[in-house]
């Protein structure tokens, strides 16, 4: 059996288990009610059923016998599974939005920023990885027929935001937004897509130096205070090389 497949197998058992023991809330950095409320319930049920079988292959009644609440419930709070699967996405959203305005709070400069967010994405791969997929990977216009493109989505307008802001400060090496948005944000986000189909079987935090590194080598005028290993790699390029 192909070795990618069988840690594929056991980071989805990972997952599932995570979900069983309740650390599968539907929250990134909020710690969920106690005692749960209904439709969170649903929430987190469905959550972990549309990643682990897919949206299609779900049931309303696999999502009632998960969530332990009645169908009626259900239909109450949501009208239906695609009312489920819209009001997850739309929820999930804002949680992604909270954390980088957060971020943007707590964290100065553009590239300090940019790094926050990509070792914080890094981490909830590793500690909620069903929202993570259900975010980034899930085909939401299957079932979201009114719902915008993901790149479109609050939080990642936010995300080039900050390398605009980067740009026009002088900060970022780079005259074109969306080019620089690809170079910075693109990699992170193609490493937790390896991450979560079993290609990679380091966790993500262990290679976020190194994606740093490469990532800033040409883009970052002047690497801020924070950014030791982008400065070593700016001072010795042909260590890169070698990595390479």
């Amino acid at each position: 059996m192909n070795v990618h497949y069988v840690f594929f197998l056991e980071f989805r058992l990972y997952c599932r288990l995570l979900s069983l023991i309740g650390a599968e809330m539907p929250y990134l950095t909020k710690t969920a009610p106690c005692p749960e409320p209904i439709d969170c319930k649903i929430l987190t049920a469905a959550l972990d059923l549309f990643v682990t079988r897919g949206f299609h292959n779900v049931s309303i009644h696999d999502v009632q016998k998960t969530a332990n609440v009645s169908i009626g419930s259900i239909y109450n709070h949501f009208g239906g599974k695609e009312g489920i699967a819209k009001a997850l996405y739309s929820h999930l959203l804002n949680e992604m939005s909270e954390f980088i305005d957060s971020v943007i709070t707590e964290v100065d400069g553009a590239i300090n920023q940019c790094n926050r967010i990509i070792q914080l994405l890094f981490e909830y791969t590793e500690t909620q990885p069903n929202i993570i997929s259900y975010v980034l990977y899930s085909k939401h216009s299957e079932y979201i027929a009114d719902g915008s493109p993901i790149c479109s989505a609050e939080p990642f307008v936010k995300m080039r935001k900050i390398i605009q802001s980067g740009i026009n400060n002088g900060e970022i090496n780079a005259s074109d937004c969306m080019i620089a948005s690809a170079v910075i944000y693109g990699g992170a986000i193609r490493m937790i897509q390896f991450r979560l189909d079993g290609l990679i079987n380091k966790p993500l935090p262990e290679l976020y130096d190194e994606l740093i590194s490469t990532t800033w080598c040409n883009l970052a005028i002047d690497p801020a205070p924070d950014n030791k290993a982008i400065k070593k790699i700016i001072a010795e390029p042909e260590q890169l090389a070698v990595s390479i």
